[in-house]
């Protein structure tokens, strides 16, 4: 039997693509600062890249002509040779450089049969925040149809020995280059290297090993839970029109991401902060502290929340009886004041200095989170199911995993 992380195919950009110019950062990322991806557009223009075959979500509102557009480019790109099959059957390592340090991950596939979304499940890979679903449909119109697949899933193994990832990379002299070049928009450095042939399969059996060693949950969707959720609508849409045979090796039955130790010690936990459009703090403060005491929380002054707007501030912890997070109690909150208030939107931003930039409005009232430990999450997980929705998020958002391989899903 294989593992629920598995070997794959993957492409790559050819030699004469810019691969500066190739990767870009994750579609999820500046979605409130469609300045950043103008830059992008501007610096890339009719360049092969990948933001040419992802939607950046800050564009949404330009509705489903843009996927069309994204579809041909992917055929094409394949057509002209522009996107090459560089690994097959194997693995990519890869050295992500930042300010935190060096991160190493592992491209590969994970089996979207042996992961669910549901709170409940008991499946080996698992999502580690709430999945909201009405998310989901969107983000099918621009898969269903895709010949490719690009990926900015980061999924989390609790490796406390360091015996898969980290292995690798004390052995990277002996594995051929497939890229090495600096990022975009201080993103860093990134280095690619291939993983086939005996040492993938030497990979393979070791994951077999842990997953064999796990207690029932193996892997922890980091980053792109929604994403990975739609890849997971995709397959059960597929899946009902093939007979056993063909559901076994089905493109669609797998979706690429990227494999992290949950101990790297470049992998920081970032909380994901708040924002609040049209918003008055006063007024949002005043209903929370009703809420809370309605839920017999004690509210003090602290540092696990801290709202902001204008030269108004609050910093404040809650005591609780229960074991449930502080973010847990603000998002019930939020979820119920937004309801009440139609006039008011809501944002999640990576980082506080694009948080900063955003509270130059003193219409919106910023809410900024402390951090979760990040040795908690597995236990967390399999004591109580999902995290609150946009609990953490793993690095700032210049540190979040650019598109560069590309796999065929149809």
């Amino acid at each position: 039997m294989k593992p629920c992380f598995q070997r794959g195919n993957f492409y790559l950009p050819n030699a004469s693509v810019d691969p500066a110019c190739w990767a870009v950062i994750a579609c999820d990322q500046y979605t409130s600062q469609p300045e950043y991806w103008k830059t992008i557009e501007k610096r890339i223009k009719d360049k092969p890249s990948c933001l040419h075959l992802i939607y950046p979500e800050a564009f949404l509102s330009q509705g489903d002509q843009r996927i069309q557009t994204i579809q041909q480019t992917m055929e094409r790109y394949l057509q002209e040779g522009i996107l090459e099959e560089k690994i097959q059957n194997g693995f990519v390592l890869l050295k992500r450089s930042t300010l935190s340090g060096d991160r190493y991950g592992l491209v590969g596939i994970i089996d979207l049969e042996a992961y669910d979304y549901d709170p409940h499940t008991d499946c080996p890979i698992r999502a580690t925040e709430g999945t909201i679903e009405s998310r989901i449909p969107s983000r099918v119109r621009i898969r269903q149809n895709a010949l490719l697949e690009l990926s900015h899933v980061m999924v989390l193994i609790d490796d406390p020995q360091k015996q898969l990832i980290e292995e690798l990379a004390s052995q990277k002299a002996a594995f051929p280059v497939l890229y090495d070049f600096d990022l975009m928009m201080d993103g860093g450095h990134l280095t690619g290297y291939a993983i086939q042939g005996a040492d993938a399969e030497k990979v393979e059996a070791t994951l077999y090993r842990m997953q064999e060693d796990s207690k029932g949950l193996f892997l922890a969707v980091g980053d792109g839970n929604h994403s990975l959720a739609t890849a997971k609508a995709c397959w059960e849409k597929v899946k009902v029109h093939l007979n056993d045979q063909q559901r076994a090796n089905h493109p669609a039955r797998f979706a690429m991401v990227e494999l992290v130790n949950l101990h790297s010690p470049a992998l920081i936990f970032e909380p994901i902060h708040r924002i609040l459009f049209h918003t008055d703090l006063e007024d949002l403060y005043l209903g929370f502290e009703k809420y809370c005491q309605a839920q017999n929380i004690e509210i003090q002054q602290g540092n696990e929340i801290y709202f902001h707007q204008g030269s108004t501030e609050k910093k404040i912890s809650l005591v609780k009886s229960d074991d449930r997070l502080p973010i847990d109690v603000l998002q019930d909150y939020l979820d119920s004041y937004l309801n009440d208030h139609p006039q008011a939107s809501i944002d999640y931003i990576h980082g506080q200095e694009a948080m900063m930039a955003l509270l130059q409005d003193t219409s919106n009232c910023g809410i900024f989170l402390d951090r979760i430990d990040k040795n908690s999450l597995f236990s967390a997980i399999m004591a109580g199911g999902v995290l609150p929705r946009k609990t953490f998020s793993m690095g700032e958002a210049d540190e979040k995993r650019f598109y560069m391989e590309a796999r065929k899903v149809r």
